[in-house]
């Protein structure tokens, strides 16, 4: 990037620059406008990083806009382009991953609790619906996650039977079940609470239990064991 990318970020005092306000009191500090352009780094001639960052969010609405946007839609926005959106998306994984490193490092899955800040991280902003399974030890321990089946979550597209084998072949004696409602909505159809029973009595013939099945929203997940469907 040329040197007039940055100049607007340079007029600005040091103590509202958005790097120095990180370093000095920490990433919450920081607008979302603020951290974006942080990760940005470099605006475009006229404009800083800041103001390249403002534009984005008011383009795509809000910060979930953006971050689930097709990759087409933002390397059209001035400013932007594959090595950003690539950037981007790398920093979300990473967030992804770091959640997963956590359920694995941490105790014993025996609330649905312990998954959801994973899971809603993982799935609220799929555009699609998908539907995924955490396979557990004998201590309720993460073996690994795994994303199964995408499209319409519904008797035609998930295979009990295919859920069964891959947790055979991870060793698995329990499993949590969890799929998106990309309406933004976390509760369970018909559809939802038909296939959890399926799915529910398909692997209790192989003696795996399953623990949950947790339906994500928008910021939010509905346990069907906690409405006794489980």
């Amino acid at each position: 990037m040329t040197a007039g990318g940055n100049a607007p970020m340079l007029n600005l005092p040091e103590t509202e620059r958005p790097r120095e306000k990180l370093l000095a009191g920490g990433a919450e500090t920081l607008t979302e406008a603020e951290l974006l352009a942080v990760l940005l780094r470099h605006g475009v001639a006229g404009a800083s990083a800041l103001d390249l960052a403002r534009s984005l969010l008011l383009e795509f609405g809000s910060l979930r806009g953006l971050l689930s946007a097709e990759r087409e839609e933002v390397c059209r926005h001035r400013g932007m382009g594959l090595a950003r959106w690539a950037e981007i998306q790398a920093a979300l994984e990473l967030v992804r991953r770091h959640h997963l490193e956590r359920l694995r490092a941490g105790p014993s899955l025996t609330s649905p609790r312990a998954a959801r800040e994973f899971l809603i991280a993982r799935l609220r902003d799929r555009d699609h619906e998908v539907f995924c399974c955490l396979y557990l030890d004998s201590r309720h321990r993460l073996i690994c996650f795994e994303e199964l089946f995408r499209g319409t979550i519904d008797g035609a597209s998930v295979h009990p039977r295919e859920v069964v084998k891959q947790a055979l072949r991870r060793n698995a004696t329990s499993v949590i079940l969890a799929h998106n409602h990309p309406s933004g909505v976390a509760e369970p159809s018909q559809a939802d609470e038909i296939i959890t029973t399926r799915l529910r009595d398909a692997l209790a013939l192989v003696d795996i239990r399953m623990l949950d099945h947790l339906i994500v929203g928008d910021g939010s997940c509905t346990s069907l064991a906690e409405r006794g469907i489980v």
